[in-house]
Formats: C-alpha cells, structure tokens, sequence
C-alpha cells in the first residue's frame, strides 16, 4: 500500500442491483423488479474477488429484498470475513416513510439478514442518504430501538436529491439517541464542501482528484475516508433503461467501464477497513 496515511479508511458497497437505484424509481415499477434479470450476484462475487485479491475487509450494506433471494451470496459475504449491514428491505427512501412503516421496514431486514448470517446486524445506510431535517430524529430513535448501533445515512452536502450540508462532516451522536452517525466524507477546499466519498462523485470526478482529496481528509483532517459503490457501477454492460431524462442517464452512466480499474487503484493507495471494526471498537 503505497498511501503515507497512518488511517485505515472505511469501505463499503451498498449491495442493490442496477434497476433499484431511487433515480430510476419514475421509469421501473417496484412491482416489475421480479421480472428483471438479476445482475448483482455476479457483480458482488467480481467485488469479493477484487476485495480478496487486496487482502482487505469491507461493510456490505445489504437490500432485504436482494438478502432473500440470494442467501448464500450473504453467506459468501459473512463467509469472507466482511461485515454484513442493513440497507432497508427495498430501497425506499425514508422521506417516503412516515414512521410506523420505516420500524417495519428496518426491522424485518434486520431480522432477515442475522436469520441468514448468523451474525448481529449493527449498521444501516438509507437508501439515497434520505435523512434530512423532517425525519432524522425518529429515524435515529427507531434505529437504536431496534438494535441498530450505528447509522451511515447522512450525506453533509447540498445535493438536489439528498443531503444535510448543516450537519457535521465527521461521525457525531446525537442527543436524542444512542447511535452513531458516520456520514460519508466530504472535502474542504475554503468554504466549499465536496463530496469525496464514492458512487458517482468518483465516477465524475478524475481519479488523480479523489486521490488527493482523500489523502487531505486523512492528513489535513486527521479523520478516516467513509468510501461507498455499488455492484452495478462496475457493469458497463448493463442492460441501458430507455426515455431516461439526461442528468439521469449521465450520473448514471458515467465512466462505468472505468470505476473497475479505479477501485483496484484505491485499494492500492489507501487502507481499508470494516466500519463495525473503524468506529465500534468499545461496542458488542
């Protein structure tokens, strides 16, 4: 490993398939998701194989729904020395919940995924970083409720589909709740805020600029990288959806036959870890 960073940064893969991210929740029926073929059991395994082949450990933020119909990829996950955490059941985003429906929600995936691992569930991430103002305290309250020790839901950016950039930039706990929140990681140059931490920053941004901005938030910040991707972004060939609306089709698209080649650079530059290993140390 070729990073001068004393850190050991967090990595984590949000485990959904490519039909299932929220911007394409206007052109694909929730109800239609059992007629699609599936792509992220080959895609995970190509992501276990690339974790193995750089010896490091991860956190797989896991979809219930995905969970249920590949149970031995959980298996593979827990089998490899990974983390397995809490996605919710179908990627819907807690500003689509009122607060009955994300307990039922984040308990029945929490339920599923220990049944299949044999392994406590600590971690949950939001699908789209979807706490904001009118929800994270009751998010928060039924996340350490149902035994849930840490959140990775907040993105502290100003974004048009997500974000709390008044939140802060490093892991912080609330007054109202006995849980963490590990946000993903931003950059300061001055008085401008820059998302650093994965999926399609990465992608859009030359990878020589994460690099760097990585490297500042370890050695400027003293704090470690919180790192996120999914399965689908190392499939340039997936199936390509139709009458998408343009930014749609560019943040989604965007560099695919690249994030691959970029990955492996990454895990060669910097260190990487578990989240539940990072930031629970003092935790069950």
């Amino acid at each position: 490993m070729t990073t001068n960073s004393p850190f050991i940064n967090a990595m984590s893969v949000d485990v959904e398939d490519y039909f299932q991210v929220s911007a394409f929740e206007p052109y694909i029926k929730r109800s239609d998701w059992q007629h699609i073929p599936l792509r992220v059991e080959q895609n995970t395994d190509r992501i276990l194989q690339l974790f193995d082949n750089h010896q490091i450990k991860a956190t797989f933020f896991t979809l219930g729904w995905i969970a249920e119909r590949f149970p031995e990829m959980v298996k593979k996950i827990v089998d490899n020395g990974h983390e397995l955490a809490s996605h919710g059941w179908s990627h819907i985003r807690v500003t689509q919940q009122d607060k009955n429906e994300f307990l039922q929600d984040v308990t029945r995936t929490k339920h599923l995924l220990e049944d299949l691992s044999g392994c406590q569930i600590k971690g949950y991430r939001a699908a789209s970083y979807s706490l904001n103002q009118s929800n994270v305290q009751w998010a928060h309250q039924v996340l350490a409720e149902t035994g849930h020790l840490y959140s990775s839901s907040i993105f502290p950016v100003k974004h048009d589909l997500y974000g709390m950039p008044e939140t802060p930039r490093f892991q912080w706990r609330p007054d109202y709740a006995d849980i963490l929140e590990i946000p993903i990681t931003t950059v300061e140059y001055g008085h401008k805020r820059i998302a650093c931490g994965g999926g399609g920053w990465f992608r859009f941004f030359p990878y020589a600029f994460s690099k760097k901005a990585m490297q500042r938030v370890n050695q400027k910040d003293q704090a470690p990288v919180i790192f996120y991707f999914h399965p689908w972004e190392i499939d340039p060939d997936q199936p390509k959806q139709a009458n998408l609306a343009f930014k749609t089709r560019f943040r989604h698209y965007l560099n695919l036959a690249k994030t691959e080649k970029r990955l492996n650079q990454l895990l060669t530059d910097f260190q990487w870890g578990r989240m539940d290993h990072l930031f629970l140390t003092n935790k069950n």
